[in-house]
């Protein structure tokens, strides 16, 4: 039986690190890297990335230890939001809807144009819309936006559409399965 380190082989693991190692110093970018890694390894962009950063933090580990050894690559700590700040995004996100800017938009105007905050807050919206969308309603309702949840309004309008396209593709096979009855039953007469 193989060693494995959180999943791969300890030669999967080693591969990936020279990988990753030697494409920082080409410049390649982190997200190229794991997805250039991914589609050559049978493996989703967003695997690669976790397993990626999951090995980082196991440093406990001898193994993989030595396999960073004189490799400077090491995970940026996550810096959570505090609720003083996920009320602030929330805040300036609506107002920004309000104004009938899209949510991407208010995103940017809020970043100030620190790409890297852009992307922080873009994931914590979207975060909070996916696990929180009752706080969400609610700040939107303290905000004076009285309309149906307009934040998942384009959602729901795509999975009606997505319904109505299944319902026509099942009447249309219906429909046709018919026709070739009829036809089998005229053809026995």
């Amino acid at each position: 039986m193989m060693n494995k380190i959180n999943g791969y082989t300890e030669e999967e693991a080693i591969g990936l690190i020279e990988y990753i190692y030697e494409g920082k110093n080409a410049g390649k970018t982190l997200s190229y890297l794991f997805e250039t890694y991914g589609s050559e390894h049978s493996r989703a962009k967003g695997s690669v990335r976790n397993y990626y950063y999951a090995f980082l933090k196991k440093q406990d580990d001898a193994r993989v230890k030595k396999i960073l050894e004189g490799k400077d690559l090491h995970a940026g700590t996550i810096k959570p939001f505090t609720e003083e700040e996920t009320d602030a995004l929330l805040e300036k996100v609506i107002e920004g809807r309000k104004r009938g800017l899209s949510v991407r938009r208010s995103i940017s105007e809020a970043s100030g144009g620190d790409e890297k905050l852009m992307l922080r807050m873009q994931n914590k919206y979207r975060n909070l819309l996916k696990k929180q969308p009752e706080r969400v309603e609610k700040a939107a309702k303290a905000a004076g936006m009285t309309t149906v949840n307009p934040f998942l309004q384009k959602r729901l309008e795509r999975e009606i559409d997505a319904l109505y396209a299944r319902i026509a593709e099942e009447l249309k096979r219906e429909n046709e399965r018919l026709k070739a009855e009829l036809e089998e039953l005229r053809k026995q007469d």
